[in-house]
């Protein structure tokens, strides 16, 4: 897939510790949903063509944010945050849009997450226990497992916007 801006991401090392690893992947997969979204309108964003999904890739950038404020503020840190998107009356609410939910903003509180999760997670040890129980599981987490989760997390969702690419504009692409 090439795009007018040319998003390139960083190839993560084949020969890293396992921290530089980690993280290289984890922005490798952070960049391609970047890339994927890149140089499309609201309109295509927000588009759902897979009905009867409801899988957008705003929404799933909406979903991202999410998940990196929940597995590491939330979790790893024991901030007690309010919701972005979804509720427990509405787990949907990322992918639910109102006529004035705009790209820009879901985009701009993504970056924002990502940033606060880089910040999270820098210099915490990998075996470091998260410092609240998972609301679903009940359980602890070292951060390597989150940082494992997140990046498994994000490589299912890129191809969610794979096909969502390629549906909305014929955009194809690793």
């Amino acid at each position: 897939m090439t795009t007018s801006t040319g998003n390139h991401r960083t190839e993560p090392s084949t020969t890293a510790g396992e921290r530089e690893m980690l993280d290289g992947w984890l922005e490798y997969h952070r960049a391609t949903l970047a890339w994927k979204c890149e140089g499309l309108v609201d309109e295509q964003l927000r588009a759902t063509p897979l009905r009867p999904s409801a899988l957008s890739l705003m929404g799933l950038v909406r979903h991202m944010a999410e998940v990196e404020r929940y597995w590491f503020r939330e979790i790893s840190l024991g901030e007690d945050l309010p919701d972005l998107y979804s509720t427990r009356e509405n787990r949907d609410g990322d992918f639910e849009f109102a006529a004035a939910d705009t790209w820009a903003d879901a985009e701009r509180v993504w970056h924002e997450e990502v940033e606060l999760a880089r910040a999270a997670a820098a210099g915490r040890s990998l075996d470091a226990v998260s410092d609240a129980a998972s609301h679903h599981r009940g359980e602890v987490f070292s951060l390597r497992w989150i940082y494992t989760h997140m990046i498994e997390e994000y490589a299912r969702h890129n191809g969610h916007a794979d096909l969502l690419r390629e549906h909305i504009d014929g955009a194809t692409g690793e």
